[in-house]
């Protein structure tokens, strides 16, 4: 049982990415090939939208790499291929998306989430510390209320106990 355990944990470590990419979308020469997939890596799929186009099996995804691989053929440098899809599909098709006017708030609103988070968890425990008080003592009359009230709760000599 043990040897079947490790055998299918070391298969599944050994389980690289899985690449979407189709034979018949590749490249025959392999320096444009490497081009192709190096870029594909840094590319949104619009639909999954946490995946690299190079790992999605969308139409979509598939459309963009074989678009992404024309323009390779036709010349295009890897800028130029990068800038013709931005034009098309906006800076949201970049995996990494640069910081700019119109992606401020993309970057900004993590850190101004914790930010606020941080500000609540403060003003929270200042009007809510997490120390109680320190215990005060009994006063004579407190004393007397609760060892009766502790005697009333004893079960007399001889009685059923509850």
């Amino acid at each position: 049982m043990r040897i079947v355990a490790f055998i299918l944990l070391l298969a599944w470590a050994t389980i690289g990415p899985a690449h979407a990419v189709t034979p018949d979308e590749m490249l025959k020469d392999p320096g444009q090939e490497a081009r192709a997939r190096a870029l594909s890596t840094g590319l949104r799929c619009m639909v999954c939208q946490n995946q690299s186009i190079d790992d999605s099996d969308a139409d979509l995804a598939h459309d963009i790499r074989v678009l992404l691989r024309e323009r390779i053929v036709a010349g295009d440098s890897d800028d130029a291929v990068i800038k013709f899809l931005v034009a098309r599909y906006g800076d949201f098709i970049l995996l990494k998306p640069p910081v700019n006017i119109e992606t401020i708030l993309l970057w900004a609103v993590p850190f101004a989430t914790l930010l606020l988070g941080g500000v609540g968890i403060f003003i929270a425990s200042r009007r809510h510390p997490l120390s109680a008080a320190p215990p005060t003592t009994l006063s004579e009359d407190e004393r007397r209320r609760l060892q009766r009230l502790l005697a009333e709760d004893q079960p007399a000599p001889g009685s059923p106990s509850r």
